[in-house]
């Protein structure tokens, strides 16, 4: 394969696994490598890291995506994008008059990583409030950054992506879905209070 500027020879093989199997940007992928985000380029160890990352159960989940799509006339919209990768989401809600999520929609450009978490989200957010979707929110960040336990409740579904926390430069894309879904519901709580007009909140993770 062609040379990337910053690259070596010993590294196009992860290169070439981080553009196609991770998802990552031609360039970004060489500021992956250099950085140390993975813990380590080494072309044989490539098979352990693909099972580890991406086994049948995350597969299978970023692969029947739930309330994919947008809704017509959302109480808010939220967008956020992981700046290494790229991968995007945007997320509609609808609120019921508890705060409730009544109906819900994602638009989901991301990684298998990023689309198994949202599917674990869509699959189970109907009926959710603010501070549930918080505090999975923030189990999952706790799992993959600190080794926390993995979320309870009614987004348990999450514990499959316990793996991912040996990867840092995946937890941005893996914790967009649910980041979205969080400022999507405090927007429309907010424009509840207020009955001002809809508007989306994009972000940019780190």
């Amino acid at each position: 394969m062609s040379e990337v500027p910053g690259s070596s020879a010993g590294n196009d093989e992860f290169h070439l696994f981080s553009v196609v199997i991770l998802g990552l940007d031609p360039r970004t992928s060489v500021r992956a490598v250099a950085s140390g985000l993975y813990p380590s380029t080494d072309p044989a160890r490539l098979p352990t890291v693909i099972d580890d990352l991406y086994s049948a159960k995350i597969l299978t989940l970023a692969a029947n995506m739930p309330r994919a799509g947008r809704l017509a006339a959302p109480d808010a919209t939220a967008e956020r994008t992981a700046k290494l990768c790229g991968s995007t989401i945007i997320v509609d809600v609808i609120l019921d008059d508890a705060g409730h999520v009544a109906d819900f929609a994602q638009d989901v450009r991301a990684c298998a990583l990023g689309q198994a978490s949202a599917a674990v989200l869509g699959a189970n957010v109907l009926g959710a409030d603010l501070a549930e979707i918080e505090q999975a929110r923030d189990a999952l960040r706790d799992m993959l950054r600190t080794q926390g336990p993995a979320p309870t409740g009614r987004f348990a579904d999450l514990a499959v992506l316990a793996p991912v926390k040996d990867y840092p430069a995946r937890h941005a894309s893996t914790l967009l879905a649910f980041e979205a879904a969080t400022d999507a519901v405090r927007e429309a709580l907010s424009r509840s209070a207020t009955q001002g007009p809809a508007r989306t909140s994009p972000a940019v993770a780190g």
